[in-house]
């Protein structure tokens, strides 16, 4: 029996680029016919050049109905399903967002710049809650804020959370320098739920153990709860087919750099890596079954990484 392979939704960002270049834009892959469109350039003008990180472009993606939720650093976009621009929401507590996931009739956004989560309500269309982490005598704690409130933490990146998945059991997010998988109940108590390497992206609670992008050693990785451990090699390209290939900046993301993760049912997961590629691993038979690559600019890297509904 022949498997329909998905298409994606994935957006980028671009490291080190200058005004008046493209910093990224949203695409749809079809895995299927193994081809990639571009749908958003993300090259507008009022970009904020002071204090926005390395990376500029387009962040976490969502869906509501027929409306596309996607996250830029400091702000949240709506397009229709033509890619058309809506309407955007800020919050002075939304800053650096990562990724961003939808339970019913809540949004929850990652604020890397506040060491923060944000809840944004999908019906009064407002930042309704967030959750600020600290650690204290070294255990993790943390308390909830008012994003509408003058009252809220002050800017910190102790931990660079870069990743929230939400479910029946929770909240669960990870951070680069949070060397966990933490999980937030109701009561606001933090507690780990297993070790992650440092420097992990995207790790997320997957057919009863963790999955996550080990970018550190350029591969994706899934651990089950009951000890079973695979690993899949992210892809790498010849250097002379690189562009922009050789720039001494620590600021320039990697050719390898593994970030953006999307489970495909319990089976498949596709993972975005730098120069912007995305490739589709079977976990189940260990096997790459496809990969495609969006642009061979080695400052080009995919970031936010779904599947694509309609």
């Amino acid at each position: 029996m022949s498997i329909k392979l998905p298409t994606l939704i994935a957006t980028s960002v671009v490291r080190g680029s200058q005004q008046g270049e493209s910093h990224g834009g949203v695409y749809t892959v079809d895995f299927e016919n193994q081809d990639g469109q571009q749908r958003v350039d993300w090259n507008t003008g009022d970009i904020d050049w002071e204090g926005r990180g390395a990376d500029r472009g387009l962040r976490g993606i969502a869906f509501d109905g027929d409306e596309i939720y996607i996250a830029a650093s400091d702000e949240l976009f709506v397009y229709d399903r033509g890619f058309n621009k809506l309407r955007s929401y800020k919050s002075r507590y939304l800053k650096h967002c990562h990724e961003i996931c939808r339970v019913d009739r809540r949004l929850f956004l990652t604020s890397t710049g506040f060491d923060s989560l944000l809840s944004f309500n999908l019906d009064t269309r407002q930042f309704d809650w967030g959750f600020h982490l600290q650690k204290e005598y070294d255990k993790w704690a943390g308390y909830s804020f008012e994003p509408g409130s003058e009252y809220g933490p002050r800017p910190v990146n102790d931990f660079h959370i870069n990743m929230v998945h939400v479910d029946t059991a929770g909240i669960f997010f990870c951070g680069l320098k949070l060397d966990a998988l933490l999980h937030l109940n109701d009561r606001m108590e933090v507690t780990p739920v297993c070790n992650l390497p440092t420097g992990t992206h995207n790790a997320r609670p997957w057919n009863n153990g963790v999955i996550f992008n080990d970018t550190a050693k350029d591969c994706v990785r899934y651990v089950g709860r009951d000890g079973t451990e695979k690993a899949f090699k992210i892809v790498s390209y010849d250097e002379s087919l690189i562009e922009f290939a050789g720039i001494d900046d620590s600021k320039i993301a990697r050719q390898a750099f593994a970030r953006g993760l999307c489970p495909v049912g319990d089976r498949f997961v596709a993972v975005g890596s730098s120069p912007s590629t995305i490739t589709l691993y079977d976990v189940q038979t260990n096997q790459r079954v496809g990969s495609v690559n969006l642009s061979m600019d080695i400052r080009n890297a995919i970031h936010g990484l779904e599947i694509w509904p309609y």
